[in-house]
């Protein structure tokens, strides 16, 4: 059975449906071009701004919380700010990316600026000229630039997600997916906010913020800058069953829209449940940090055998098919009262007790029997 990686997103063709997460695998031309030629599908650059010189990072600006057992990562923190390279250079650099690779991969700009329309316009404009394929509105960093109205603090606010997706879009000629926080009660609200300002897709989620841990030794937060720390945001294997839950509710709450899920995934398996709950792309940034760009070799062989284990042709089939089966508490209880009852009402009529063996009287004397003891 021949089998279909390929998927078209907003009008863009996806060689494959995984894409390497906006974050340190996507920070210069020459990672990504490295990302392109091991086979990843897209690639969504390292956030870039228009003035570079008011990001300054920190060094260390990671944290990793272990498992018990075996040391392994299981979660990671990091205090890092949107990339810190002249946006002149980044310009240079998306229109090389393009000459070279032209639509063979997918190229998709993440971009974030301040509360002024005029920002927007501008960064929208200028990097729409180097060709590059979409836009990922940057709505979401957990950290860094609050006190500009940057990432978070935008995307929060539903009422500012409609404001500056409707600023893009009025100067934006490709497809606009918004990402979204996961650090807000609703997921549903702010994603649909975007969607009825016109956003194509939903990118979700970025990093949950968090506190990684304390050092006990120092009693100082991680990770420890000259004895300081900040929240920052979580990502890796942990978040993935946070990541699950807000593909869902966006997906039921807005069917068919295309959906950009990210959260822990480092397996094919990871990828798959993303697929099954709504995403049509699924991007990957921590588990490339910790396994290696080279685990798409990996992604791909196990996509391609549950496809064909299932019976599945094509992604588009599988997209989307656990959905149907979310419902409500309530629901639940009934489900489960009705399914008592046809059990019994089933080994009544077959002559059988609850263990499945045969009666030896009378159904209704051996109730009044049970009954009386």
């Amino acid at each position: 059975m021949a089998i279909d990686l390929g998927i078209t997103v907003n009008g863009m063709r996806f060689e494959n449906p995984f894409v390497l997460g906006s974050g340190p695998p996507g920070t210069n031309a020459r990672v990504i071009a490295k990302s392109y030629d091991l086979g990843w599908g897209g690639m969504v650059c390292k956030t870039i701004s228009l003035d570079a010189s008011k990001v300054v990072n920190t060094s260390p600006r990671y944290a990793k919380l272990k498992s018990r057992d075996k040391g392994e990562v299981v979660g990671f923190e990091n205090i890092e700010l949107i990339s810190d390279r002249p946006f002149e250079v980044w310009l240079d650099e998306l229109r090389q990316l393009k000459k070279q690779y032209g639509s063979s991969r997918v190229l998709i700009a993440s971009v974030m600026e301040e509360y002024r329309r005029e920002a927007w316009h501008e960064i929208i404009k200028r990097v729409q000229e180097t060709g590059v394929d979409g836009f990922e509105l940057n709505l979401s960093c957990p950290h860094g630039l609050p006190e500009r109205k940057m990432g978070m603090a935008m995307g929060e606010d539903p009422g500012l997600v409609c404001e500056v997706v409707g600023w893009v879009k009025e100067v934006a000629k490709i497809p606009v997916w918004a990402k979204m926080t996961p650090n807000v009660g609703d997921p549903v609200a702010p994603a649909r906010a975007a969607l009825e300002s016109g956003a194509d897709g939903i990118s979700t989620i970025n990093t949950i913020l968090s506190i990684c841990g304390i050092d006990l030794q120092t009693l100082r937060p991680l990770p420890t800058v000259e004895g300081y720390s900040v929240p920052g945001g979580y990502s890796g294997q942990a978040v993935r069953p946070i990541a699950l839950r807000h593909v869902m509710e966006i997906a039921r709450a807005h069917p068919g829209v295309a959906i950009s899920g990210m959260g822990g995934i480092e397996t094919g398996a990871d990828a798959v449940q993303f697929f099954l709950l709504g995403a049509s792309t699924v991007q990957v940034c921590t588990g490339a940090m910790l396994r290696g760009y080279e685990i798409i070799a990996e992604l791909k062989a196990d996509l391609e055998k549950f496809m064909v284990d299932r019976r599945f042709e094509r992604l588009t089939d599988v997209i989307g098919k656990s959905l149907p089966f979310f419902s409500t508490h309530m629901d639940l209880v009934a489900r489960q009262a009705q399914a008592k009852a046809d059990l019994k009402a089933t080994r009544a009529a077959a002559g059988t007790n609850k263990d499945g063996e045969t009666w030896k009287g009378d159904i209704a004397t051996e109730t009044g029997a049970l009954s009386t003891n």
